[in-house]
Formats: C-alpha cells, sequence, structure tokens
C-alpha cells in the first residue's frame, strides 16, 4: 500500500489519516504524551550538546509526541547561562532531538516542542517583553501584535513550534498571583489584545515561516477563583462564563489559534479537564475549533487532588472523553493502554485526539522540515528591532496615576536626585515570571536609566532603604540621608514575581522561594497568591520617612497587581503604575519622567482602596456596589483610568441612527481636541449600557477602543460601529441575543469624562419612521 502520509501533495487531513491508520495503540498514545521536561533532555558541555539517557530512556518505552520547555532557563529549570541553551546551541539541541525521535519512530514521525511565549520566549538571550498587564494598558492592538511577532520569531528560530500565550484570564481578584499574566478584567479588552497577540505569534495559520502555534490558556475562568487561589473553584454560571470569561477564548478561536489549554480549577464542581460541556460542546462543536486541547502541567494528574478520579487508568479516561488531546508531563496518559483495555475510554476517542496531533504536525511541515536552520537564531533573537517592540510597550503602558502640581515631567536641572527603593536597580524584580536568566547589562533599570539620562551637572543618589518583604529597616538611614540631599526623590517600590534568581536552592538544585521567605523579594506570580493588597514588607514605612523630608516624592510602582494604596495616592507628589515593563522599562520610566515621552497608558483593572472591596471590577450589576460601614465601594483607580501630560477635550457624541431594528448598526462618532500643550495619545472607549433588560446587565461593557496620536489644538474624528455585537447578550437560550430597548453610548479617554448618547433597539420587524 502506498504510504500517502509521506506525499506532500497530499492534504494533511488525509495524510494525518493514513498514518492514522498504520499505527498501533502504543504509538498513537506515544502521540498524545509529552511526559518529559524538556531541560532534562540534553546535558551541554561547554559547546556541545548532548541527549541523556533519561531521554533516550522514556523514549524507548514510549516514543512521544511532543516535549515541553526544551529551552526553558529560570531557577525552577535549574537551567543558568553555564547550563541552559544559548541560542547559538538552542537549534543544535532541537535538531538532535528530532533527528533521534524520526530516526527512532516506525513512521518517523517529529516531535512536536512547545515553549512559554507569554512575554517574549522563555529562553537565554531572549528579548523579554512587558507582562500581559502591562500591554493591556497600552490599549494598542498593534503593540500587541508585534509583541506576539517578536516571541514567534525568537522562539521558531530556536526551534521551537507551539508557543503557551496568549494568557486569556479574565482577573476579577488581585489577590490571586497571575495577574500579571493576562490583560485585565474586562472580557472586550482581553479579546481584542489576545486575538492581536495570535496573530502575531501564529500570521496567517500553521506553518507560517517565522511563527509559532499560538496556544490560549487558560481555557477557562481560571483567574476567578475562590479567595483568590491559584486553581481554586470558581463559582460561575452558564450566563456568566459566556459573558465573561468565553468571549476572550473565542477571539482567539477565530484569530486562528491552534490550541488551547485547558485549566487547573474546576467551574461549579466539574474540572476544567474533564468537562465535556467546555472543551468539546463549547469550543469544538459550538465554535469549530479543530486544532489541540492541552491539559495544563500535571492537570490530569492533579484530578487526584480535586477528588475526581481514583485512578491513573479513570483519570486518563475522563480527561480523553472530555476532549483533552495532549498531556503535559501527566503520568495518567501513559496508562491509557490499560485503560482502554479496561473499558474505560474507547480507541476511537484514541484515534480522534492522535489524529488532531499528527493533523497539526503535517499542517506544520515537520515531514517536510523537521529541523531548524542552526545559525539563524544568533541573528534573531534579542536583536535590536525586538528590543525596540519591548520599549515602545513599555512607554505606552506606564499609567500615570496621580501628577500634583505638574511636577512631572522632571526639569533637567536638578543638582541632585535620589533614587531609593527595593525596585530601583533590581533587574529580575522588573521583569516578572516566567523570565530567563539575563546577562549583565541587557536589563535597563531606573537607576540605570535616570544615570544615563541626565546631564554632568545632576548627581543621581541611590539607596535600595529596604527589600519587598524583609522587615528590616537597616537601609532607612543611608535612604534618608540621600533625601535629605537630594532635590527630587524618585521612590521604586511596589513586588515581585522574581523566582530567586539570587541562589536559595534545596539540595537538588532546584529554587526554594515559599511565599513567607524573607530571603526572597516574591510576592507574586503563579502560585503567590496575597492576602493583603498593601505593599508588602516595610516599604509604606519608608514612604512615609521619605514624605518627612519635605521634597517632591516620585513614586514608581514595579508590580504584577493592583495594590490597595490609599496613603501613597494620597502623598506622593506623583505616582506611576509600571507594572512587570520588561528589559526596557528603566529607559522608557526615564524618559516619560523627563518628558521625553508622554504617558498615555490606561489601566486595564481597577485598583481597590482596601482588599475587603474585592472583588471592585467596573462591569459589576447596578445593584452590586452599596458602600460600607467606614468605606465606601468606589475603586481607588478605576477600570480606564490614567493622566497624561496633556488634556484631550470631547465634542458631542453622535449617532448616525438613534433608532435601529434589532440587528442592524449604525454609527457613534466623536471629535477629540487636544487642549494641552504637548503632543498626547488618547484612547478613546466605548461603552454600552442597557437600561433595561430581562436578564441583568453590566452598569457599562467596554465595547471598542481607539488610540490616536494629536498634536497641541489638533482635532481628529473617531468612529465606531454599533451593531449586535455590542448589543447582544445570552438569552435564555444562553445565544446571542439583541433585546429591544434603550441603550446609552457613552464615549471618552476615562471613566470621569464620558459624553453619552441615547439608541432605541425596536424588535426587527417592528417599522421605523
Amino acid at each position: 500500500m502506498t504510504e500517502r502520509f509521506r506525499d506532500s501533495r497530499v492534504a494533511p487531513p488525509e495524510r494525518a489519516r493514513d498514518l492514522l491508520s498504520r499505527m498501533t495503540l502504543h504509538e498513537k498514545i506515544g502521540q498524545m504524551n509529552q511526559p518529559l521536561y524538556g531541560w532534562r533532555a540534553f546535558r551541554r558541555e561547554g559547546d556541545t550538546v548532548q541527549l541523556t539517557d533519561e531521554f533516550r530512556d522514556l523514549f524507548a518505552r514510549m516514543p512521544f509526541g511532543a516535549m515541553y520547555g526544551l529551552f526553558r532557563a529560570d531557577p525552577w529549570s535549574g537551567m543558568t547561562q553555564e547550563t541552559g541553551l544559548p541560542p547559538r546551541l538552542g537549534p543544535k539541541a532541537a535538531n538532535r532531538v528530532q533527528r533521534y525521535a524520526i530516526e527512532h519512530t516506525r513512521f518517523g514521525i517529529p516531535l512536536l516542542l512547545s515553549e512559554e511565549t507569554p512575554h517574549g520566549h522563555m529562553a537565554l538571550g531572549g528579548t523579554v517583553l512587558p507582562t500581559g498587564i502591562l500591554l493591556a494598558c497600552t490599549w494598542d492592538r498593534e503593540l500587541a501584535e508585534r509583541a506576539g511577532a517578536v516571541a514567534a520569531a525568537e522562539a521558531r528560530a530556536f526551534g521551537a513550534h507551539l508557543g503557551f500565550g496568549p494568557v486569556l484570564d479574565i482577573a476579577r481578584d488581585p489577590r490571586w498571583g497571575r495577574v500579571e499574566e493576562g490583560f485585565g478584567e474586562d472580557p472586550r479588552l482581553t479579546a481584542e489584545m489576545g486575538a492581536a497577540m495570535v496573530r502575531g505569534l501564529q500570521g496567517k495559520g500553521p506553518g507560517t515561516p517565522g511563527k509559532v502555534v499560538a496556544t490560549l490558556k487558560h481555557f477557562t475562568a481560571y483567574g476567578s477563583s475562590e479567595g483568590g487561589h491559584n486553581a481554586g473553584p470558581v463559582h460561575a454560571g452558564p450566563r456568566d462564563l459566556r459573558e465573561m470569561y468565553l468571549p476572550a477564548f473565542r477571539a482567539g478561536v477565530r484569530a486562528g489559534a491552534g490550541a488551547v489549554l485547558a485549566a487547573y480549577n474546576e467551574i461549579d464542581g466539574i474540572p476544567c479537564h474533564t468537562n465535556r460541556a467546555l472543551l468539546t460542546g463549547i469550543l469544538r462543536e459550538e465554535w469549530g475549533f479543530d486544532g489541540v486541547v492541552v491539559s495544563e502541567g500535571n492537570g490530569i494528574d492533579s484530578l487526584a487532588v480535586q477528588r475526581a478520579a481514583s485512578t491513573h487508568e479513570a483519570r486518563a479516561a475522563r480527561a480523553l472523553h472530555a476532549g483533552v488531546d495532549l498531556s503535559l508531563w501527566d503520568e495518567a496518559y501513559l496508562h491509557l493502554e490499560r485503560a482502554v483495555e479496561q473499558g474505560l475510554i474507547s480507541a476511537q476517542a484514541v484515534d480522534r485526539a492522535t489524529y488532531r496531533i499528527l493533523l497539526l504536525k503535517f499542517r506544520l511541515g515537520l515531514f517536510e522540515q523537521p529541523y531548524v536552520d542552526e545559525e539563524s537564531a544568533a541573528a534573531q533573537v534579542g536583536c535590536a528591532a525586538h528590543v525596540e517592540t519591548a520599549y515602545d510597550i513599555a512607554r505606552d503602558g506606564v499609567v500615570l496615576l496621580e501628577n500634583r502640581n505638574g511636577i512631572l515631567p522632571l526639569k533637567r536641572n536638578l543638582r541632585r536626585i535620589a533614587v531609593i527603593g527595593p525596585n530601583a536597580d533590581n533587574v529580575y524584580n522588573q521583569l516578572g515570571d516566567y523570565t530567563a536568566p539575563q546577562a549583565p547589562g541587557r536589563v535597563s533599570t531606573v537607576l540605570s536609566a535616570i544615570r544615563a539620562t541626565v546631564g554632568s551637572g545632576t548627581e543621581v543618589l541611590y539607596a535600595r532603604g529596604c527589600r519587598v518583604k524583609d522587615p528590616s529597616r537597616s537601609g532607612f538611614a543611608d535612604a534618608l540621608d540621600a533625601a535629605h540631599r537630594a532635590d527630587a526623590i524618585v521612590a521604586v517600590v511596589g513586588g515581585s514575581s522574581a523566582r530567586d534568581f539570587d541562589g536559595v536552592f534545596n539540595e537538588c538544585g532546584q529554587a526554594v522561594v515559599q511565599p513567607g521567605d524573607v530571603r526572597s523579594d516574591m510576592e507574586c506570580g503563579e502560585g503567590f497568591d496575597h492576602h493583603s493588597l498593601e505593599l508588602s514588607g516595610v516599604q509604606t514605612d519608608l514612604l512615609r520617612e521619605l514624605k518627612r523630608t519635605g521634597k517632591p516624592l516620585i513614586v514608581i510602582l514595579i508590580h504584577g497587581r493592583p495594590y490597595a494604596i490609599p496613603w501613597i495616592a494620597a502623598n506622593a507628589d506623583a505616582l506611576l503604575a509600571a507594572w512587570y515593563s520588561g528589559q526596557e522599562g528603566g529607559r522608557a520610566l526615564a524618559d516619560l519622567l523627563f518628558g521625553d515621552a508622554n504617558p498615555c497608558g490606561k489601566l486595564p483593572i481597577s485598583f481597590p482602596k482596601h482588599a475587603g472591596q474585592v472583588p471592585v471590577y467596573y462591569n459589576r450589576k447596578s445593584s452590586a456596589r452599596p458602600n460600607y460601614v467606614f468605606l465606601d465601594a468606589a475603586p481607588l483607580y478605576p477600570f480606564g483610568y490614567g493622566l497624561s501630560y496633556t488634556t484631550f477635550a470631547f465634542g458631542e457624541l453622535r449617532l448616525s441612527r438613534e433608532t435601529i431594528r434589532a440587528g442592524e448598526s449604525c454609527e457613534a462618532s466623536v471629535t477629540v481636541t487636544n487642549t494641552g500643550p504637548r503632543a498626547g495619545k488618547a484612547v478613546i472607549q466605548l461603552y454600552v449600557r442597557d437600561e433595561e433588560s430581562t436578564f441583568t446587565r453590566p452598569a457599562r461593557e467596554l465595547k471598542d477602543f481607539r488610540k490616536i496620536a494629536l498634536e497641541p489644538g489638533e482635532s481628529a474624528g473617531v468612529r465606531f460601529q454599533i451593531g449586535p455585537d455590542a448589543l447582544a447578550y445570552p438569552g435564555e437560550d444562553l445565544q446571542p441575543w439583541v433585546e429591544p430597548g434603550t441603550f446609552a453610548v457613552l464615549a471618552g479617554d476615562g471613566p470621569a469624562q464620558l459624553v453619552e448618547a441615547r439608541l432605541t433597539v425596536l424588535p426587527g420587524d417592528e417599522s421605523i419612521e
């Protein structure tokens, strides 16, 4: 029989079916597994790379179809600049494992190599972009697409095929440690930024040169867990799922994402890894997704913790029945043969999953081109163009929260500037979680950038003052001495997701960082959820002491979650939310501080006044926010907020038609004028409020946004289409429904400056006079 799967002229589906028909059950199940941590597949000896016995032995027992993290380097993996794979060696390692896989499977099936790409490719030498929450602050689809393109180009140059990202989790509780990874609290902003990132990562589809398969994560509602606990239960009904958590994933699927990663959490008592209604009913049957569903790391084995299945075979059967195709590190899927023998799952279910994995490999062209150019990575990874993308995102994503008496931009003739704080010159605290070790000099910190920016007549004084979590005040004296001598203070405080790059390791060489361990600054990131939303340690005490000096106090937050910081908000002369701003964050902040750039970031998530207010997201129900006994219920800084060094004025919001039928559209337009002294960028936000509905609706919902640049005195018209997509919500059958009635349409560059118009929607069969 002719082996049609080897003929590149045959369509990928037919090739996948032909190859599947020739494989044994054991071989098929092998394709469904990626059981090995990729960094344990090789051993680096200087500039040579050798495959390990562990890799060879495991592959001999079950030739697996994919491998995660070959290029990953961080304290968790234990890979360093000396032991990990830099750009000059990464492609060589990729080709070596591919060659071994092809030569040691009956049909020469290549491996899928999957990698983390949430804010750049997590590998040695890779460009470290700002984390997702700062990218969301740009409200800029083009920058999101550029971010995806940078991560894809560098990951593919190493030899990767699947990029894990974007993160589409809606963050409704800032205590959750992974807020930094996603795009905030709003489904529409997350959908738009996520879809743009998918286009950057994947291009026109699997197999596009220089691209990787986008893997949407974490499916779904992972960011709204009980108590802010990572992977905790989620209490969301089917309507809430469709309104708040599913839209971003649907947008990612529509943008062409080739893979989806299941979430750890359960929803209404059903673990996502066993939720057939979610993974098959909605994702595949309703949305038409035909890609690969990947488990979260040990997510199937975690069913034991959830007490959802007592044996490996039962866990494997339940996950496969739900629709999980490709396991990540789980023991359970290695037992699928026994699950089939025991009648827990059918061989046809194995065939379906294996077919999808093979189809993706054929679509990627791996059977024709399994190897990667071993010379190109050194030129592409970390190149100047990618570094400028990191800078552009950081510059546009920093949010100016306070600027009393126009203290910013700083004057350049200051004699002395005191730069103080635990995050002023800490490379890893600035970069966020999922970050590789950095070579010296690659990261621009606030201190180094200020020193590079000011003239020779300005002295820059530095004192750390304290650490993020450590209760010690031993550094206060040096910080206060510098502050008293300075004309202005730049205090850089906040948090950290740095996984102990300073070296607290166990006997196995793995980093040891526990949430309460003051030897590390880490208080955010995966697995680091927080009961309090105040600054950790003695940072606020340090700021109080600095304030007493009477010197102008500019506070920069480098952080992964919104903080409850009412004292800082009331007492800082200027306050900037810089999040984890990537390797060019310091340069961007210096340009903003001294007026070489104008802040234009807008918050994608609300800041509470107190942890007791949580949840405090803006798109609440109208009945959901009465005041507390001793505190009002309004956020400290709301979604969509952000200041500029200039001002913008809005004309009347006009609708092309004030009455439409259900299913029709109209156009909303507004004129925006830069009324201030500087060129600036305005983020025009369009909201809709349903004034009367059968099912209760949010008080306000973001439906679209535009970002425009205006010179002083310049005006521009901005137009939005308002149609079924903006007006619909899940009806009685949970399908999109435009309910006739009155809608308020609002537009502006923040919640305090919105102009409004009214739109009447008639039933589809009613005439309009």
